[in-house]
């Protein structure tokens, strides 16, 4: 497609800053708690299962509209939406506004997130669509990691409350520059003919019969649940737990996370299209041994006394944990019609933060004030979360290798 590039470019930039003021609340929760005078863990993590509740009850219908309207004009809504949440986060005066305001965050997000990477599908054929999700993706460790610096750094020196206005301004630009490029066709990218059949219930229902689809998200549930924690209590753990201040704290996270989030991202993609060429399950076989290899470092970061240790040990799990952004979300929208790669997007979106990030921060909160707010303990539950995850990916392998024999394997 003309112009494919250029909007792959526009939307992976704007994907940063989707990710950036997700991620900057967590940089700063210890002074947001001091100042709202915030008595515990679990009402910390509450803020997070706020945004999530604006994020995945309004995806699908986000999902739905993107199958059916302008594109542009739905991700631009989205955009200025969580932008002008990010900046009223900074005028907080008490825990209810604050609530709201993440609210307000998860509802722009969605429709961004429900959409962005169908209409990269479209854009892109088969052979570089990978590629282009790969790319998009990269946004997603870089976006969390200058969060996560930028908030540290913004709040030591002119408070925390000037973090959520400095992120949340650029985004009323971006929205701005998203007309000025091109949006696909659906399906356009497509070989031979492509359903025009309309979007139904009954259509949508039918996704749960789709074996390949089920066992890819039933994976991305457990793999959510368990990053969505610790990226919410990482600095706070550093902080308790090592005794490293907020913005160290911040500080080793961020560029860890570029580093590590790059690494895995690009090597996750790379060996991903490798595998496919050879096997038709080669994603999802890049999905299990990436988590998989993730697993004992994640264990040993949680459990060692020694700060070195654990700090290393989080980089190493981060570059496997990475290493599935890409092939998670090609295999998404190569599991469905074209046209109904955003309700799909946006139904995954439903599954994996309603069973898994929704409730997880809040839940390594509460195991953590049950052992008088020992937060080792409540992250501990992280790596068997992503064992579960590796489980129903082996089961993707299972059935792509199927449909491949039978040649009924989209996107092969």
């Amino acid at each position: 497609m003309p112009g494919a590039n250029r909007m792959l470019i526009l939307l992976t930039v704007i994907n940063l800053f989707n990710f950036l003021d997700r991620y900057v609340l967590s940089a700063v929760l210890e002074p947001i708690k001091a100042e709202l005078n915030i008595k515990n863990d679990g009402d910390m993590g509450r803020m997070a299962t706020a945004f999530m509740l604006g994020y995945f009850l309004t995806s699908p219908i986000f999902g739905y509209l993107g199958d059916r309207l302008s594109r542009k004009k739905l991700m631009a809504i989205g955009i200025i939406g969580w932008s002008l949440g990010t900046c009223l986060t900074g005028i907080a005066q008490g825990f209810s506004f604050m609530i709201f305001c993440r609210v307000m965050v998860g509802l722009g997000e969605a429709s961004f997130g429900a959409i962005g990477p169908a209409v990269i599908s479209d854009a892109f054929e088969s052979k570089r669509r990978n590629k282009a999700i790969t790319i998009f993706s990269l946004a997603i460790p870089l976006g969390a990691a200058l969060g996560f610096a930028l908030g540290g750094v913004i709040a030591a020196n002119l408070g925390w409350r000037s973090a959520f206005f400095i992120t949340g301004i650029p985004g009323f630009l971006l929205a701005v520059l998203l007309f000025f490029v091109p949006e696909p066709e659906r399906g356009q990218s497509e070989e031979g003919a492509v359903s025009t059949e309309k979007i139904t219930v009954k259509r949508l229902w039918s996704l749960f019969s789709n074996r390949e689809y089920l066992f890819v998200n039933l994976g991305y549930i457990f793999y959510t649940f368990a990053m969505g924690a610790f990226s919410f209590w990482g600095p706070a753990f550093l902080h308790r737990v090592h005794g490293l201040d907020v913005a160290d704290a911040s500080l080793f996270l961020g560029p860890t996370l570029v580093v590590g989030g790059i690494l895995g991202t690009l090597i996750g993609g790379y060996f991903a299209n490798k595998w496919r060429e050879r096997s038709p399950s080669g994603y999802a076989k890049l999905l299990v041994i990436s988590v998989l290899c993730a697993v004992p470092f994640s264990f040993i970061s949680f459990l060692t006394e020694n700060t070195l240790l654990s700090m290393v040990c989080i980089a190493l799990s981060l570059i496997f944990l990475f290493q599935s952004t890409g092939p998670i979300n090609t295999v998404i929208v190569e599991s469905v019609a074209p046209n109904m790669r955003a309700s799909a997007m946006a139904i995954c979106i439903f599954m994996i933060h309603a069973f898994g990030d929704l409730w997880s921060p809040e839940l390594v909160g509460r195991v953590s004030d049950q052992f008088g707010g020992n937060l080792r303990i409540g992250m501990l539950i992280l790596p068997g979360a992503f064992l579960l995850a590796a489980v129903f990916w082996f089961f993707l392998i299972k059935e792509q290798d199927k449909k491949g024999a039978l040649g009924l394997l989209k996107g092969k």
